[in-house]
């Protein structure tokens, strides 16, 4: 009978704690209830996770959203998901794939060509790539070619639309993997951007999160001035998508299993997106790294402005910045 009464307590207390744990676990959440009527807002990344989780929300604000997607066929169905689920049918496919420089820069022409302005540009997508080393068409290392080399790239070719359509927002999904899943002492490492001399595909991931936020650290800089602001977040701990490549099957299985309880949900994952791309309170921010919908300090190795100086000097010869903008043949 003892034992009885001991679990029933147990029971009793997890019920009672539980609303507690979710709330806490939720974080922040954006508070804001601003319109985005005849808002155009970018958001690469957008067939599911959080991605999809913050397109839902800024269409139903009333934003015109294109939604960047490597996959076509996974695009069109969170596409048919977010105008079912907003009522909001300004909503736009077009195909960008980061790990190749030749579909940024076709993608940045087309919306060159189709678009007047550009008030939000949400840089969303990211990747793990599998536990062996693999490159890109381009010979880069994949997760940092994702993550920070295709963004970098994109965010740079549609600088002039943003410029002339401020006051206008980047915001930049990071992760807390900045302070470096093997170490806390990891600087960016200008000598082996693509992990030639060590590899592990965390480190890759740490790296290229890290290099997220010395990019808007220095792009804020660059775009003083100008009503372009540019601020970078961590969403949160979720079981999104990302883990697929990056761990093993009974992991996986082990995430889903605990990501209710434990795990934001994909839209308390998207709050902090949200926020910076809507809220009054953030309009005049730049240069910030924000979790939880509040601007906090990121790791010491993220406010290297030198490192970034010439992360941005190395990531420009790797791009080819300087180069015609948009060489493809469409």
């Amino acid at each position: 009978m003892g034992l009885f009464f001991r679990l029933a307590a147990f029971v009793a207390l997890l019920g009672l704690t539980f609303p507690l744990l979710r709330k806490y676990i939720a974080g922040g959440v954006c508070t804001s209830k601003a319109t985005m009527k005849g808002k155009t807002v970018i958001i690469t990344g957008t067939n599911a996770g959080i991605g999809k989780s913050t397109a839902i929300d800024l269409a139903s604000r009333g934003a015109r959203i294109i939604m960047a997607c490597r996959s076509l066929e996974r695009g069109e169905a969170a596409l048919n998901d977010i105008v079912k689920q907003t009522g909001n049918n300004d909503i736009i496919l077009k195909h960008l794939d980061l790990s190749s420089f030749k579909s940024v820069r076709k993608f940045a022409e087309e919306i060159y060509s189709s678009e007047d302005k550009i008030d939000v540009l949400i840089n969303n997508a990211g990747t793990v790539s599998t536990v062996e080393r693999k490159v890109s068409e381009d010979g880069l290392e994949l997760t940092m070619a994702v993550n920070h080399f295709g963004h970098f790239l994109l965010t740079n070719l549609l600088l002039d639309l943003l410029r002339r359509s401020a006051p206008s927002r980047i915001v930049v999904v990071s992760s807390i993997a900045h302070y470096s899943f093997i170490t806390t002492r990891s600087l960016i490492k200008l000598d082996d951007l693509q992990f030639e001399k060590f590899y592990t595909n965390l480190e890759a991931y740490g790296q290229s999160k890290l290099a997220n936020i010395l990019f808007t650290r220095e792009l804020a800089k660059r775009l003083k001035g100008t009503g372009v602001t540019a601020n970078s977040l961590h969403p949160g701990v979720i079981g999104t998508e990302i883990a697929r490549d990056a761990f093993s099957e009974n992991y996986n299985k082990f995430v889903k299993f605990i990501s209710h309880v434990l795990l934001k949900t994909l839209e308390e994952g998207a709050q902090t997106t949200i926020h910076l791309a809507v809220s009054e309170d953030v309009a005049n921010v730049t240069g910030k790294y924000f979790v939880d919908c509040e601007e906090v300090k990121p790791a010491y190795t993220a406010e290297d402005d030198d490192g970034a100086k010439r992360l941005w000097e190395i990531s420009e010869e790797i791009v080819q910045l300087s180069s015609q903008k948009f060489n493809v043949d469409l």
